[in-house]
């Protein structure tokens, strides 16, 4: 078994069914998943024990997830919509603090009831910035609705902190390991000079 366990490979040769779950590392832990009821499910190596995950409802869309290249990346919104302002306003009163707070999503393929075929497999990590609200204008006879967003980033920055431009030798160093010579060559890259990698046998 690999990193993606054998049956879930198997399940999505001839099925669609994809748990998308959220592990927000607030305390305590907020945890949903893009379904409509409630189950039990358990994060690989992040929630071993499991817990339940609530129904977010839905899934409209989800935004492209970047990975951190060279210090920087693009900021993601996660957004749930359709709430009635009473909730989200109470919603909005018990949130715990978000700032630098871990995300986690992860997925699993779901059998015929429904119910995950393995635990939750984890495929991108970062850190959350701030909750934001946001209402639509209402016309007529429409009921007024919230839309309530989480922003997030890979890597270290949130909003608050200007990310790195370049990623430098002594960067690395610092933030990595002082034995670290990753990112030795960046400085010629910038001259336009192309290094010559090794070749290992």
């Amino acid at each position: 078994m690999g990193w993606v366990p054998d049956n879930v490979i198997e399940a999505t040769r001839y099925s669609h069914q994809l748990g998308i779950f959220m592990h927000l590392a607030t305390t305590p832990p907020f945890k949903v998943w893009c379904g409509i009821n409630d189950i039990p499910a358990g994060f690989d190596s992040i929630d071993p024990d499991g817990s339940v995950y609530l129904g977010a409802g839905r899934l409209i869309g989800i935004p492209n997830l970047e990975v951190l290249v060279n210090g920087a990346a693009g900021s993601v919104d996660f957004t749930m919509s359709g709430i009635d302002p009473a909730t989200g306003s109470a919603l909005l009163d018990s949130i715990p603090a978000v700032r630098g707070v871990d995300l986690f999503i992860g997925l699993t393929t779901l059998d015929d009831y429904f119910q995950p075929m393995s635990a939750i497999i984890p495929i991108w990590q970062a850190k959350a910035s701030h909750v934001g609200e946001s209402s639509q204008t209402v016309t007529g006879d429409t009921n007024p609705t919230l839309s309530l967003a989480l922003s997030v980033v890979t890597g270290e920055p949130t909003r608050s902190r200007p990310s790195r431009a370049i990623w430098s030798a002594a960067m690395q160093k610092t933030a990595v390991s002082s034995t670290d010579r990753f990112c030795d060559n960046t400085a010629r890259y910038a001259r336009g000079v192309q290094p010559v990698w090794p070749h290992y046998s």
